[in-house]
């Protein structure tokens, strides 16, 4: 972009960035690259962890429309790039609504330069942390009535809530807001499989403005105590639904990640 917004810090890589570079996106800087190209040196399978994702995101999207949801949260949305959430919900449903929500001041200003006047779509800058904030936001109360269904969109970020951020707090005043119907797409990275992920943690949170946290499968179970796994459960972000057989050269696992899709415990 040509002008940086206020507040915005490229002295650090931005987990936004970092994730729009692996994507193949062209909003990220010189920092943001360095970061994701020394963790493939550690681990040549990346970027799949983030195209793994995206694809799982796009799935859950529509298996939320298929479920009847007209409303989405998406915490961390991070920079606009192909197979956005309002793309593929109003693709379902042209008044499908969207509140994006990300902390990055570069990914707010990008995502809005690319909603321009779309009123059933909106961009927060905040932090998800604040679940409060971010519910009782007038442009989140203009577009999401918490009376009715809603999505709550959690794709890799919660591994960016440490333990002093109290992440179980966190999901359960998102939990609070869902009424029943509604559903929680989640994501998280893990080094259950591949133990070398614990170097790119390290290097990601030695260059990046955000402390990534792995947790294994059971730490995540815990986490969505509150939550009931929808088919197939956690799985790998490949295995869950996927719309067709795999190739044969896509391992799941190294995804390094674990997905689920759930409904809140009454």
């Amino acid at each position: 972009m040509r002008e940086l917004p206020r507040g915005a810090d490229i002295s650090r890589a931005s987990a936004a960035r970092i994730y729009d570079y692996g994507l193949g996106g062209s909003h990220n800087f010189e920092v943001d690259r360095k970061v994701l190209d020394d963790i493939k040196r550690i681990f040549p399978a990346t970027p799949q962890p983030a195209l793994d994702n995206r694809a799982f995101l796009g799935r859950a999207v529509r298996y939320c429309l298929r479920a009847g949801i007209r409303q989405f949260l998406d915490l961390g949305s991070g920079m606009p790039t192909v197979g956005n959430v309002h793309e593929i919900a109003q693709q379902g449903d042209p008044a499908a609504r969207v509140v994006y929500v990300d902390v990055d001041p570069v990914a707010v200003a990008c995502s809005r330069a690319l909603l321009g006047g779309d009123p059933r779509t909106t961009v927060l800058q905040a932090d998800m942390r604040e679940p409060e904030t971010i519910l009782g936001h007038p442009e989140a109360l203009r577009l999401l009535d918490f009376a009715e269904p809603v999505a709550v969109l959690m794709v890799a970020m919660a591994h960016y809530l440490t333990d002093e951020d109290d992440p179980a707090s966190a999901l359960a005043a998102y939990r609070k807001a869902m009424r029943p119907g509604s559903l929680l797409v989640f994501s998280h990275m893990t080094a259950d499989d591949h133990p070398e992920v614990h170097r790119t943690a390290e290097t990601f949170n030695a260059g990046g403005s955000e402390r990534l946290v792995l947790r294994s499968k059971d730490e995540i179970t815990v986490l969505l105590a509150d939550f009931e796994f929808v088919e197939p459960g956690l799985v790998h972000p490949a295995d869950w639904r996927p719309d067709g057989p795999l190739t044969p050269d896509h391992v799941p696992s190294e995804a390094a990640c674990y997905a689920a899709v759930a409904t809140p415990r009454s």
